[in-house]
């Protein structure tokens, strides 16, 4: 089961903290990720060091997310499991969960930001792939 505090816990150690930023200029390697509500700056290395948990995370949401199986759904369908199961019901967690994934080119949005006010309660579609 998908943990909502592990994935915030996991989500704020891979922001840049305060003295890591230096002059209000994100770092050269930084990985600058443009979630649904905001913006994320995360830290290459320590992204990378939550590579597999993330993984292993993504791999418990629906087929349907699944590019290779479903070719995406809609961000609003990232609250529950594969089983049918409620992990999160707060839309922050899932852009967390999300935007991480975004860093780590494994998830990406199906279609261009402008488009998504055709999309049912104007939320982008999602895709997701991590492989076989």
């Amino acid at each position: 089961m998908i943990d909502p505090r592990r994935v915030e816990v996991m989500f704020m150690n891979c922001l840049f903290k305060d003295g890591e930023i230096k002059d209000n200029t994100p770092p050269a390697d930084a990985v600058l990720i443009e979630g649904i509500v905001s913006n994320f700056g995360f830290h290459l290395g320590r992204l990378n060091n939550n590579k597999s948990e993330i993984i292993d995370m993504v791999m418990q949401l629906p087929d349907e997310l699944m590019e290779a199986k479903g070719g995406g759904w809609s961000f609003l369908n990232l609250c529950t499991t594969r089983d049918g199961v409620l992990w999160t019901g707060e839309h922050r967690t899932m852009e967390q969960l999300l935007c991480m994934a975004i860093g780590l080119g494994i998830a990406k949005y199906n279609l261009p930001r402008d488009m998504w006010d055709v999309l049912p309660g104007s939320m982008p579609y999602v895709s997701f792939n991590v492989g076989a």
